[in-house]
């Protein structure tokens, strides 16, 4: 179903005549194709297509939100939201966004808007072929499959909000299974982005089956503190940590490790923290936020010291500040919170770059750590965590064997603010993007 500007102006003009100081509406309509290959078949193929909308409202200092997937319920769901706010608690901080701005960014690609069953089939075919012509040992593929899709999103407010914009997202991933000597290894790998052309899915098949490949005839090692080298994608997971950390949810609700350090140094000063909705092609992208807030870009942490926090426009006016842009909602169902547009990490002023080639290169002893698990369950208020990794041992600066049943252990803070060099290799998983990173004198455990 196609977006109705008209329809959203007469909702948030019958919520104010109902008795709403302050209404908005938020609308977004979906269509997505979903394909899953298994040896050159279609294991599944997926289309489907939503709508629906919300309307939030305040009126007397109290929130009334209520939504629905029909059109014709719209004066039910104004009603609702209404009654809604009777039961709701007073809240001096209740407010909606002014209008401002929307950002110029590129989020939108024609090629996806058309894309055909038969082009995507092709596409995850491609995938699945390329990861068996990687490697002989490579024996099995699990979940070869991808997603496209296109939305319009559309918000409207009594505050003089009025907009809509089109998006659009693709996304593909594979597991790899290598076989050699009794031994099995998997590994997978991943790509998404805003625009087809952006997506190798022969780079992704291949990267998938050289993960795994060269994990065959891994082995136990001893403890020991040595340097460590993140591969990108294990940055990215710790990341995730950080990006929690910096929502002013969390921070106000004394559950960051972050609370109570704005202007401190908290990590390495050889490192930068962003987060950016601007970025062409990138899922966290969008001309503005799920309040209608401009997209923009914003230092979280500049050369290892703590500028500021991520805000929507209810904990902004918390702390007497403007919202950074950072409102997100689940869905059309959901109040909008503080989350990250596009997260990532850069070199810092004082950083030493690496060519990503020679990164292991330049480790005299230390562990290339290419995989790691429950990085999630580190504590989110203390930054404690301890988590199994597979890697790739290093001696000399090459790699001598793989490595299983490692553990490492720390302090995050601690952990960051160890980075002795940061590779030129940014690359996004999802809307977290990071480098290969050389961090010092970890500890290791069998």
């Amino acid at each position: 179903m196609r977006i109705d500007a008209g329809f959203a102006a007469d909702v948030v003009s019958a919520a104010i005549r109902s008795g709403a100081e302050e209404a908005e509406i938020f609308m977004k309509s979906s269509k997505s194709l979903s394909v899953e290959i298994k040896d050159q078949s279609v294991e599944s193929l997926k289309s489907s297509a939503s709508f629906g909308y919300s309307v939030r409202i305040i009126r007397d200092k109290r929130l009334g939100f209520s939504f629905s997937t029909d059109p014709g319920e719209r004066d039910q769901v104004v009603k609702s939201a209404i009654e809604a706010a009777r039961f709701s608690d007073q809240d001096i901080y209740l407010s909606l966004p002014e209008a401002g701005i929307a950002a110029d960014v590129e989020v939108r690609d024609p090629l996806l808007e058309k894309m055909e069953e038969e082009a995507a089939i092709r596409s995850i075919m491609l995938l699945e072929r390329s990861v068996y012509a990687e490697d002989p040992r490579v024996k099995k593929v699990r979940k070869a499959s991808g997603s496209f899709s296109y939305s319009e999103t559309a918000i409207a407010s009594s505050k003089s909000v009025n907009l809509k914009y089109t998006s659009t997202s693709c996304s593909a991933q594979v597991s790899a299974v290598a076989e050699e000597g009794g031994e099995s290894q998997i590994a997978w790998d991943f790509d998404a982005s805003r625009f087809l052309g952006d997506l190798s899915f022969e780079e992704i098949g291949r990267g998938a089956a050289m993960r795994a490949v060269r994990l065959l005839g891994s082995r136990k090692i001893g403890g020991c503190k040595a340097d460590i080298v993140l591969d990108n994608s294990v940055t990215v997971d710790f990341l995730g940590i950080f990006a929690s950390s910096l929502s002013s949810e969390a921070v106000q609700k004394g559950k960051s490790l972050l609370a109570g350090k704005l202007g401190k140094k908290v990590v390495s000063t050889k490192i930068n923290m962003k987060d950016s909705g601007l970025l062409r092609g990138r899922l966290g992208s969008s001309p503005v936020d799920d309040e209608g807030v401009p997209s923009r870009s914003k230092v979280l942490i500049g050369d290892g010291v703590l500028q500021g926090y991520l805000y929507n426009t209810y904990t902004a006016k918390k702390e007497g500040v403007v919202s950074t842009g950072n409102a997100m909602r689940g869905g059309f169902a959901s109040l909008p919170s503080v989350g990250t547009s596009n997260f990532y990490l850069e070199p810092g002023a004082g950083s030493q770059v690496i060519g990503a080639e020679k990164i292991i290169g330049s480790i005299i002893k230390g562990l290339y750590v290419v995989d790691a698990m429950g990085v999630h369950t580190a504590n989110p208020v203390t930054g404690d965590f301890s988590v199994g990794v597979t890697g790739l041992w290093i001696e000399g600066g090459e790699i001598k064997f793989p490595v299983k049943e490692a553990v490492i252990s720390g302090n995050i803070l601690d952990f960051f603010d160890k980075v002795e060099a940061v590779g030129n290799d940014l690359r996004f998983y999802g809307n977290i993007g990071a480098p290969s990173l050389i961090i010092s004198s970890v500890d290791i455990s069998a």
